[in-house]
């Protein structure tokens, strides 16, 4: 068999990474070239003010009027305070449950991991609106069954918002996570485990300390994942806030962006969805090299 010649061999990788490679750059890097472009400019009025526009160059003006805007500002904090309740009730949870699964106790496996994703696998929009109303007093049986407990919860109060939004990505992310963690957990090898067993170990004590240090790299990831999948909230507070919640209209960055491209500020939209993409980009590479590092001392 005559060998395979060194031209051969190095079109053999273009030919299989140039299709991802065209699409990557169909849909990933010209839609961000062109949102760069889009944020250099801006619409003023001309005329004598009977409804002309023209669009000029404003350079980094849009990212200033981004960055000094309490709206934007204030969506990441709400963000912030987001990550901060949401992340530690799904991982745990997730994390929680995974280790029941992968007890011995546990039974009907399969099963109960299908029901748990499931929640995964209906569209976040219609999640939401199911969630709406579920939240809505005079349609909601968890309201009335609250209120007949004596317990006023309003759901759709603004100072109740964080908790409502946690709810309904917690709902359907738990078991996506769930799912993460158990495969980590399956890859343990059971060696280890019968070494903490017969050293004394109980099944909590085999967790915490044999488990969940082995599963560290997975969880890690998943948190990141997370983060970065807060930062670009938008579908939860948006269904919310047409449903007449107690919600700001720009209640995440992302749909600080939404609202500006809907207000034909297209300039604003663009610069400020740079940002975010910025800013979740760097959060990406700080936790990544901050694992790293934990993982080589």
């Amino acid at each position: 068999m005559a060998p395979t010649s060194p031209r051969r061999r190095r079109g053999a990788p273009i030919l299989f990474l140039g299709p991802f490679l065209v699409l990557f750059a169909a849909f990933t890097l010209a839609p961000l070239g062109y949102a760069a472009w889009l944020s250099l400019f801006t619409e003023r009025g001309s005329g004598l003010g009977f409804g002309g526009a023209e669009t000029v160059f404003a350079g980094l003006g849009n990212y200033a009027k981004a960055l000094r805007d309490d709206a934007f500002a204030d969506g990441f904090a709400h963000i912030v305070a987001y990550c901060l309740v949401y992340i530690p009730v799904m991982i745990g949870a997730a994390l929680l449950l995974a280790l029941l699964l992968d007890s011995a106790y546990a039974r009907a496996r399969r099963a109960v991991l299908l029901g748990l994703f499931l929640p995964h696998a209906v569209p976040g929009i219609i999640a939401a609106i199911v969630w709406v109303f579920l939240y809505t007093p005079g349609l909601s049986p968890v309201v009335d069954l609250l209120r007949a407990g004596g317990i006023g919860w309003d759901f759709l109060s603004a100072d109740r918002m964080l908790v409502s939004v946690v709810n309904i990505a917690a709902w359907q992310w738990t078991g996506y996570n769930v799912v993460i963690f158990f495969a980590a957990l399956q890859a343990v090898p059971r060696d280890v485990l019968e070494a903490a067993t017969i050293d004394g170990a109980g099944a909590a004590r085999t967790a915490w300390s044999v488990k969940l240090p082995l599963i560290r790299p997975a969880v890690l990831t998943a948190a990141l994942f997370t983060t970065i999948g807060a930062l670009q909230l938008f579908t939860e507070p948006q269904v919310l806030f047409r449903a007449g919640a107690g919600i700001e209209a720009a209640w995440s960055p992302a749909m600080y962006a939404y609202n500006a491209a809907a207000g034909q500020d297209h300039g604003l939209a663009a610069a400020s969805s740079l940002l975010l993409a910025a800013f979740a980009g760097l959060l990406s590479f700080l936790v990544t090299r901050l694992s790293a590092r934990r993982r080589t001392a």
